[in-house]
């Protein structure tokens, strides 16, 4: 790498990394493991700097590689839904920390949909990505990312434990 490019992943890096670090710690729910991702992705990014940079937006480039990167996470980690317990519905004059509950409970039910329906959520709501940006970063329509948002939130919203006859047995376990 000449040292032109160098300087110019080193400013990336610098202005663009915590956005990546943040949409890896969606993705796998945990610091460390974002940790690792992002750095994989920054270091794929390090060795093909020419091509990205040449990409209409270098960021969709890396993007696209940590969302890659996570995807191939997931599939090795061959994990299976988890039942999460509802915190208790109390008033929010009695529980200080109720907004944490509140949010690790939002965190682990993100973390128990299928890894496209998060990535997609990731994707539109924290990365304010376009449906059509979405689309061309997973490689699908837009009419696929509309409805595995809708999916995905439909999930999110669900009470746990809650079998509807059309939802099937996966419903349940979110």
């Amino acid at each position: 790498m000449r040292a032109d490019e160098a300087e110019e992943f080193a400013a990336f890096v610098r202005a663009r990394s915590a956005s990546l670090h943040r949409t890896a710690l969606l993705l796998t729910g945990g610091r460390h493991a974002a940790d690792d991702l992002v750095q994989g992705a920054l270091e794929r990014a390090c060795r093909h700097w020419s091509k990205a940079r040449r990409a209409d937006s270098p960021e969709a480039y890396v993007r696209r590689i940590l969302v890659n990167l996570a995807n191939d996470r997931w599939r090795g980690l061959r994990r299976r839904p988890v039942e999460v317990p509802l915190a208790e519905d109390r008033p929010s004059g009695e529980d200080p920390y109720g907004r944490v509950a509140e949010r690790d409970q939002l965190m682990r039910r993100l973390h128990a949909l299928p890894i496209q329906m998060r990535t997609v959520l990731v994707l539109r709501y924290f990365d304010d990505m376009p449906d059509e940006g979405i689309a061309d970063l997973l490689g699908v329509t837009p009419s696929t990312v509309r409805s595995q948002a809708s999916r995905a939130l439909a999930k999110l919203r669900a009470p746990v434990g809650r079998t509807d006859p059309g939802q099937g047995a996966d419903h349940a376990r979110i």
